[in-house]
């Protein structure tokens, strides 16, 4: 049955890809004739339609299509790891460790520069999760999925809870939070994109490695350590694969909702639960949604644009709506 779902899956996503790429150097705020962007493409100049192309649409392009990866594939790997369908890179507080980090670096240091908090949104992300991961094994040789799911709830609430104090509290951290906070990719060039794609590559590859070990572990722990799952050593492994794609993505963008979360529970359905499959599905129908994302953003209320984030979640919305609403939502 879902042979033929995941080569028609394949194919269509793609498809899909290639075209909203070609689309994305396409169209813009700022109108370019079509054969003037083919022609750039290929002899650049020192044109201002050349500058916009070249500093602008295709690096934004790349990093759509890596961070979307990254989102992608973050939210299967949490989605199997705490067998929760619901479950999106949030559930590790990456977005509001990455938050704290920005507005914290803008209170406190003064920066309002995103090639200079992009690193303090990694790193709050990268702590975010690791005191996560601490507080899920407490007592324990190694963190539980529910635990996990519960203590990244309570250290969300709690750095979310922080945030709103300093916003609160600082008008240019208020201001510099408002931007970053809503998800979008204008104005992130090539210094954004090189800062951010070793670490989602590194954590790509450990996500496709720990993949079979996910499938024995769909079974139960028990299940998983006859069949040689070392269950601690996995569950490091997917925190820190889960870690480095949602928090150099989240660090690059903002917090982009629904990719992570409705990506994967569509690549379930096309692929089924086998993680060989639903991981690669998701690293490549996630671009499709997030690049149909930012070219609404683009042209929505041209010459100006909204927000990308914005509109994934208007997308989102009613997908995730459907989901909850279902009677019966499939086992992980």
């Amino acid at each position: 049955m879902y042979r033929a779902r995941r080569r028609n899956g394949f194919i269509t996503a793609t498809i899909l890809l290639i075209l909203l790429s070609t689309a994305s150097l396409l169209i813009g705020s700022n109108a370019i004739p079509t054969g003037d962007v083919l022609q750039l493409l290929v002899h650049p100049d020192t044109s201002f339609e050349s500058t916009v192309i070249h500093s602008q649409r295709v690096p934004r392009t790349l990093l759509v299509i890596i961070v979307a990866t990254a989102l992608g594939m973050a939210g299967a790997l949490m989605q199997s790891l705490t067998r929760n369908p619901l479950a999106d890179p949030g559930i590790l507080g990456v977005n509001a460790g990455a938050s704290l980090a920005v507005v914290v670096a803008v209170a406190v240091a003064g920066i309002t520069s995103i090639w200079f908090y992009l690193w303090f949104a990694f790193i709050g992300a990268a702590l975010a999760a690791v005191v996560v991961y601490i507080l899920g094994g407490a007592g324990r040789s190694a963190p539980t999925p529910v635990r996990l799911a519960l203590a990244g709830v309570a250290v969300t609430m709690a750095v979310s809870s922080i945030v709103q104090v300093v916003i609160l509290s600082d008008r240019n951290a208020f201001n510099e939070f408002r931007f970053w906070a809503t998800g979008s990719v204008e104005g992130r060039g090539w210094s954004v994109f090189s800062a951010v794609a070793g670490f989602i590559f590194l954590g790509a590859v450990l996500a496709l490695i720990s993949a079979p070990a996910l499938n024995a572990l769909a079974l139960g722990d028990e299940q998983g350590r006859s069949l040689g799952v070392r269950i601690a050593r996995l569950r490091t492994t997917v925190m820190i694969a889960v870690t480095l794609l949602a928090g150099a993505a989240t660090a690059a963008v903002g917090p982009i909702m629904f990719i992570g979360l409705g990506v994967p529970y569509i690549g379930r359905f096309i692929c089924g639960p086998d993680q060989r499959w639903a991981l690669p599905f998701s690293a490549l129908a996630a671009p499709v949604v997030l690049l149909t994302a930012d070219i609404l953003a683009r042209v929505v209320i041209a010459p100006q644009e909204i927000q990308t984030g914005i509109i994934t979640t208007i997308i989102g919305g009613p997908f995730f709506i459907a989901i909850v609403r279902r009677r019966r939502i499939e086992a992980l």
